[in-house]
């Protein structure tokens, strides 16, 4: 066990309630994103980490929480979907800022049992199906990291998108027992975020050049048009279905909760027989 390990181990929980809460995200509203992440990187590192998809907002977080605490600990989820240029900006990342980063992958053998049932590209065919694979490629690699955290760090900005017009800068994640969220540039807008890439020569992923506003798995991101809402490039197919994975909050549909069940017992089946049948 590293050195960091066991700091992370030993070190008392930082808890927090819902007063406090919202002491600290009125205290933070009107202050820059750097004083929030000093304070927080000050109380929770350890057991904090900033958790990117590599998108614009997150790498602007890392950057600025990096000069504070080269040691900030950073986490991202490989759905084993994502586009090349991700996964070249993640060895551009690690050169430039020399940190390790936690990279998550979902449970090889509850996405066997959900290819195997559907096909490979299940998200096409309806969204509590979207929701399945995101749930299994993304939200239960997550929930796991979690459970060990006291605060996590993401790039959520209020302009976004119409779930997140509400958040504020500090808050607690019942969702992930009751963890501290923190979002520093909830109040910032995309050209603050393309600002400060600009100065501060943030790597970024190309594909943004490429017109793309909202980078995801390959298969469920485009390139936006003119005009079009910055979100409309993620799963564009659907229609009037909420642009979220279920990551930042709960999307419940009866048929997509039964679906994650039986996806998760067959998978369970499979490891009692010893192998995938292949």
């Amino acid at each position: 066990m590293s050195q960091a390990e066991v700091q992370r181990n030993t070190k008392p929980r930082e808890l927090m309630d819902d007063y406090e809460a919202g002491h600290w995200a009125t205290h933070f509203e009107d202050r820059e994103p750097e004083e929030l992440l000093e304070w927080a990187l000050e109380r929770f590192h350890p057991r904090m980490a900033v958790v990117t998809s590599l998108q614009a907002e997150t790498l602007v977080l890392l950057d600025m929480a990096w000069h504070i605490n080269p040691e900030v600990r950073v986490i991202t989820v490989d759905t084993g979907r994502l586009p090349q240029e991700t996964y070249e900006l993640i060895d551009r990342i690690r050169d430039k800022y020399g940190i390790h980063i936690e990279v998550l992958f979902p449970d090889t053998r509850v996405v066997e049992a959900m290819v195997r049932k559907h096909g490979p590209n299940l998200f096409y065919k309806s969204v509590p199906l979207r929701l399945l694979c995101c749930h299994i490629r993304k939200v239960i690699p997550l929930q796991r990291a979690l459970e060990g955290l006291d605060a996590w760090v993401t790039g959520l900005r209020r302009e976004q998108w119409a779930t997140r017009t509400n958040i504020r800068k500090v808050e607690l994640d019942h969702d992930h027992g009751g963890i501290v969220k923190l979002n520093p540039l909830a109040d910032w807008t995309k050209e603050m975020v393309w600002e400060y890439i600009r100065e501060f020569d943030v790597p970024y992923n190309p594909l943004y050049d490429r017109g793309y506003t909202s980078i995801g798995c390959a298969p469920c991101t485009r390139p936006t048009k003119p005009g079009e809402d910055p979100r409309a490039g993620r799963w564009w197919w659907e229609t009037g279905a909420p642009k979220e994975c279920g990551i930042h909050c709960t999307v419940e549909t009866g048929s997509f909760e039964h679906e994650v069940k039986a996806i998760l017992g067959e998978a369970g089946s499979m490891v009692q027989e010893g192998g995938s049948g292949i």
